[in-house]
């Protein structure tokens, strides 16, 4: 967990930097800080858009009596990818419009839930895959 939350925190800003710094360089300050709004705005309407959408699609699900899992699924992806795309750099650009692109949000957001539906089944979960050193701040009698 520590790994990946340096690997955000730390690696993905320093990338970032340096791509902007290579788009500057080709074309210039001025337009590139329009990009950064531009993507910021885009991503912002894109967002509110496809989580309408999604919205709707809960409130027709539950209307048939069914549970909206895949639709809740993807309405955090769409969350994810809208914070995302209002932050600056080009990789979470890339991200965040992943995150919003109809196909490419239902394709992961399926795996994601066939993954969630198994460790919640099996009682597995990637915590207790690790390495074994569990704190036991519980004592069942």
């Amino acid at each position: 967990m520590f790994g990946r939350l340096l690997l955000l925190f730390i690696f993905v800003p320093v990338i970032e930097l340096y791509l902007l710094g290579l788009l500057i360089g080709r074309i210039n300050l001025m337009p590139t800080i329009g990009l950064i709004v531009l993507t910021g705005f885009f991503g912002a309407a894109l967002a509110r858009w496809q989580g309408l959408s999604t919205m709707r699609k809960i409130q027709e699900e539950m209307r048939q009596g069914r549970a909206p899992a895949q639709e809740l699924v993807e309405g955090v992806m769409i969350l994810i990818g809208g914070i995302a795309l209002m932050t600056p750099g080009i990789l979470t650009d890339l991200f965040g419009f992943a995150m919003l692109l109809p196909g490419i949000r239902t394709s992961i957001a399926r795996k994601l839930k066939e993954s969630l539906v198994q460790s919640v089944t099996t009682g597995t979960s990637d915590r207790s895959k690790g390495s074994g050193n569990q704190d036991d701040d519980v004592i069942d009698i």
